[in-house]
């Protein structure tokens, strides 16, 4: 296959199905961001998307899937975030500083990449369906945490590992929350930034000191 810039020159039929599923993942998003998670169904993003509810399936297999693809979109530029971390800071630290770049960055971002208004409907999203709260929440190995596991000298089944993912989890869950009642007058980065960083120091404050038990 031709490259282009480094990168393969995807054929006609690769294309299309690159833009399918880019288009059901649009669709899915402009349901949810004006009726919910939970009240939107398959057969009306297929009908958004302008494909039959069989032609959704081939590209996700529930709704719960397309869900998961909203997410990782935010994951897999945190986890290249991540991987530019110094290795002498602590492995919370190097989160912090991952998410609060790739917030940062979504401002400046270009259409195609993940923007600040994409960043900020998948925030709504997650954080008004109780359903995807508890998705966050559930450990399936993701592109962060196969960085941090690359951080810790270990792999992704490893027990700390899921016990970071999960402790980061509650962490991400409980920032993003109280922003959602907000959430109908508008946020912006900042106050996404802002209030991260409030809810970073105070689990912070929390485990300083701690010990291994004797």
């Amino acid at each position: 296959m031709a490259e282009s810039r480094g990168e393969p020159i995807l054929g006609l039929r690769e294309r299309k199905k690159r833009r399918t599923r880019a288009t059901l993942i649009d669709a899915a998003v402009g349901l949810c961001v004006r009726q919910g998670f939970d009240a939107t169904t398959v057969d009306q993003i297929a009908a958004i998307a302008d494909v039959s509810p069989r032609t959704f399936s081939r590209y996700f297999a529930t709704k719960d899937a397309i869900a998961l693809a909203l997410i990782d979109e935010v994951l897999d530029v945190a986890a290249v975030e991540l991987a530019r971390q110094p290795r002498e800071i602590t492995n919370f630290e190097a989160l912090r500083r991952a998410y609060v770049a790739m917030a940062r960055n979504t401002v400046l971002a270009a259409d195609g990449d993940l923007t600040s208004d994409r960043l900020l409907q998948i925030l709504r999203i997650v954080t008004t369906s109780a359903t995807l709260r508890q998705v966050v929440l559930e450990y399936r190995a993701t592109d962060v945490d196969k960085v941090m596991a690359e951080r810790m000298s270990t792999t992704v089944d490893d027990r700390r590992v899921r016990l970071m993912a999960a402790v980061w989890g509650a962490v991400l869950i409980t920032a993003t929350t109280d922003l959602a009642a907000r959430a109908e007058t508008g946020i912006d980065i900042d106050t996404l930034v802002a209030a991260f960083e409030e809810t970073y120091r105070e689990f912070a404050g929390e485990i300083v000191g701690i010990r291994q038990p004797v």
